[in-house]
């Protein structure tokens, strides 16, 4: 009974190609006899052809074994070189370059590599990519026949000498039947080698003997203490140093002091530890004046422990220091061997520092002037500070003045300002009311901020104060001219309430400015009739609102006329104010002008009462017969 059923492997590899082969065990790995021959087939293949009536059999042809797999991965390698000229040289006339000739037998490509070579300086590695070379200009291409040692072979217009190749290379070759020539020599390059020659010093050994210098004064040190005057420069000051003289090798050291809260980076060390030259040789004039490196063949003479003295100056790289001191030991030493016992300290008086005036730049005019004059104090400027007593006792306290604009267009002269005065920070602002129809756009003119007088330098600023500001005095502001032309009652009534700190010319003009008010004001509450003068003052009054009107050309003064008629139902010719405010309102009447406020001072009967009569005289038309008669009357 059949306890395994596998099947034998009948596909495999050999040398990296797959083949097939006959299974010899079945299933149960029972011997199969099928695919092997009989021991009498045998015989008669072992007989040799015997002469018969009949064509001898011929023998079956071997297999075809195509070349890229009867040649994968034999490759025949040649040593060559190339001469290449270098015409830009004064040491070297031409060049030897290495390199190794691949041909690949399975495609009969051939490359061409050089070895890469450190610190020479040109491209190396793959000089000619695997290809077929072509061999001249009739399309031949190299063949490995081709080839040999001891030839030159030409590759893309150069020269290659192929001196030796591999021991496989040399093997097939010879198997191919081909005679090989006797090996050659490399050939290298003369520069490269002259490279790797040592280079011959022409120096007379000296007798001084550094190791006996070095094992006598390993660890020995002399200290100065020195002083750098820097103060011809622009920052410069007298800083202190510290010199150290190795005496091991004769070399110096100079070492910066540092104090605490200095204000310097910690960088100790100015000069390092080094040979330092004293004299130089004569050098010519193309010679660089700055060099990285010195050599001996450049130095006259070092320095050395004799160039140091107390109370002398050395320079060291372009430094003047002053040995003002120096330690214990290095007393000792010069004691000992220079026999020098003067080793008084100098005492270092330090200069008094020059006082450099401060000077204020001038007022840029940006800010306000206190404030951007804190940026020449300090580098974290700090605000000014306030009279906090002063904002707190005159806090919401404004003075109002009407200003017009004086300039020599007539547009602007007939533009009306406010101008506000703040008690609290002596800050002024002007707003220009919207006027329909002027084409000029009202509101904010001038922020607040504080107004100099002209003239004021930054030394002595002089602002303005409401001392100054007088009805028709003129104020400058930035360079515009303002006219004072009104003011509030508030004004009045604030500098009378603290005449001790107003002058008395800015109070009596304020004063005067009022009084045609305040006798109207009193002629309304007593219900006094107007004298002939004040009809004169009326006349003229009517004269000046006529002439502003004018500039208010949206005015209709028929539509005003017919208005108030309209009004005047009983034809009293009185109204009442509110309504009469109202009316004017709704015409779009400019009530807040001064000349019209005044006119309607002067139109008032009583505290409530207006006569409006006297008011449209302002307002020329003409009028409907019934309006004539009721004038008349």
């Amino acid at each position: 009974m059949k306890t395994s059923f596998h099947r034998s492997q009948t596909l495999g590899y050999k040398n990296g190609f797959a083949f097939s082969r006959l299974p010899t065990v079945g299933i149960g790995r029972e011997r199969l006899y099928v695919n092997q021959l009989s021991q009498a087939e045998l015989d008669e293949l072992s007989k040799r052809p015997m002469l018969t009536y009949r064509q001898a059999k011929q023998a079956p042809p071997s297999g075809f074994i195509p070349a890229h797999v009867a040649f994968d991965k034999k490759i025949l390698k040649f040593d060559a070189y190339f001469q290449e000229d270098v015409p830009l040289s004064a040491e070297e006339h031409y060049r030897i370059r290495q390199v190794a000739i691949y041909y690949y037998l399975e495609d009969d490509s051939m490359s061409v590599i050089e070895p890469v070579v450190q610190n020479s300086g040109l491209l190396q590695g793959k000089l000619i990519r695997r290809h077929r070379v072509p061999k001249n200009d009739g399309g031949d291409h190299y063949h490995w026949k081709d080839l040999n040692r001891g030839m030159n072979i030409t590759m893309y217009g150069r020269l290659y000498r192929i001196v030796d190749c591999d021991p496989f290379t040399q093997v097939f070759l010879e198997s191919q039947g081909i005679e090989l020539n006797p090996p050659e020599k490399m050939v290298f390059d003369p520069y490269t080698e002259l490279r790797r020659m040592p280079m011959h010093k022409y120096v007379t050994p000296s007798d001084f003997d550094q190791l006996k210098q070095f094992l006598t004064y390993d660890k020995q040190v002399l200290r100065f203490y020195a002083m750098w005057d820097d103060t011809d420069s622009i920052f410069g000051e007298n800083r202190p140093y510290i010199i150290h003289y190795y005496l091991a090798d004769d070399t110096v050291e100079v070492r910066e002091v540092y104090k605490q809260n200095d204000g310097r980076d910690p960088f100790p060390i100015l000069i390092k530890r080094q040979r330092l030259p004293k004299t130089f040789v004569d050098k010519k004039k193309t010679f660089p004046s700055c060099v990285l490196e010195i050599s001996d063949q450049e130095v006259l003479e070092w320095y050395t422990a004799k160039d140091f003295a107390v109370g002398k100056s050395t320079t060291l790289l372009g430094r003047t220091f002053f040995i003002y001191d120096c330690d214990e030991f290095t007393r000792n030493f010069y004691r000992d061997k220079f026999g020098i016992t003067d080793f008084q300290p100098v005492e270092i008086k330090k200069k008094p520092l020059e006082e450099v005036p401060q000077v204020i730049p001038p007022y840029n005019g940006f800010g306000v002037l206190e404030d951007s004059l804190q940026n020449c104090f300090s580098l974290l400027p700090k605000p000014p500070r306030k009279d906090v007593i002063k904002m707190l006792e005159n806090d919401h306290r404004v003075l109002r003045y009407q200003v017009a604009l004086e300039s020599p267009n007539p547009e602007d002269r007939k533009r009306r300002f406010i101008l506000s005065y703040f008690l609290s920070n002596d800050m002024i602002s002007i707003y220009e009311p919207p006027v329909r129809n002027s084409g000029i756009i009202g509101g904010k003119y001038l922020g607040k901020t504080r107004v100099a007088k002209p003239g004021s330098t930054t030394e002595n600023v002089m602002y303005y104060e409401p001392s100054d500001l007088t009805i028709g005095s003129t104020i400058e502001v930035f360079g515009h001219r303002f006219v004072i032309t009104d003011a509030d009652e508030y004004v009045l009534n604030y500098m009378e309430s603290n005449a001790e700190s107003f002058p008395t010319a800015t109070l009596q003009s304020l004063r005067d400015h009022f009084r045609p008010r305040q006798v109207l004001k009193e002629t309304a509450k007593s219900d006094i009739p107007m004298l002939g003068t004040s009809d004169q003052e009326m006349d003229e009054l009517i004269v000046q609102v006529r002439e502003e009107m004018k500039l208010h050309k949206y005015l209709n003064n028929k539509s005003i006329q017919e208005a108030f008629l309209q009004c005047d139902k009983d034809g009293s010719g009185i109204l009442d104010k509110a309504k009469f405010l109202a009316l004017c309102d709704s015409l779009s009447v400019p009530t807040n002008s001064f000349l019209v406020n005044k006119l309607i001072d002067l139109c008032s009967c009583g505290e409530d009462k207006i006569n409006y009569r006297d008011f449209l005289r302002a307002f020329p038309c003409d009028l409907p017969p019934e309006a004539e008669e009721q004038d008349q009357q």
